[in-house]
């Protein structure tokens, strides 16, 4: 008998019409567009911060952060409201696709260069009939964050 393979599912979101995606388990709920309270001398990928359900949250513009041309938000625009070591972080995306069920060996390393992204914050690409995810370290993201403090 074959060991079973670790099933995953993985939340898929749009940045720039490019398909991305992070694991069901770190994330807490995905919300339309909130008001976001500004807050002074932080970087500018980081919106502020909301008010959800009584949970001060940070809020991340990924397009920012990824150095991607800003873009209007529009209806399909979202929170992905995560858990990275223990805190709650908002992160703003294009769209909120939905949700895939994967093994974890259909997870294949990053390639050298994928699309503008720096590898540091890739885990893995997964390829499912036509559609590419790059499966992104929300840790890691988060922890080049601290470095530049």
């Amino acid at each position: 008998m074959e060991a079973t393979e670790k099933k995953l599912k993985l939340i898929v979101f749009e940045l720039q019409k490019e398909e991305y995606a992070i694991p069901v388990q770190q994330v807490r709920s995905i919300e339309k567009l909130l008001p976001i309270t500004r807050v002074p001398n932080v970087p500018p990928h980081i919106k502020g911060v909301i008010n959800l359900r009584g949970v001060i949250t940070p809020i991340v513009d990924l397009r920012a952060r990824f150095d991607i041309e800003e873009k209007r938000k529009t209806d399909a625009s979202r929170i992905i409201i995560t858990v990275v070591d223990e805190h709650e972080v908002g992160f703003i995306v294009d769209a909120a696709n939905d949700v895939v069920d994967i093994t974890e060996d259909q997870i294949e390393p990053a390639p050298e260069v994928v699309g503008s992204l720096e590898n540091k914050y890739v885990q893995g690409v997964v390829k499912i009939d036509k559609r590419l995810f790059v499966c992104l370290d929300l840790n890691e993201i988060l922890q080049l964050d601290q470095s530049k403090d």
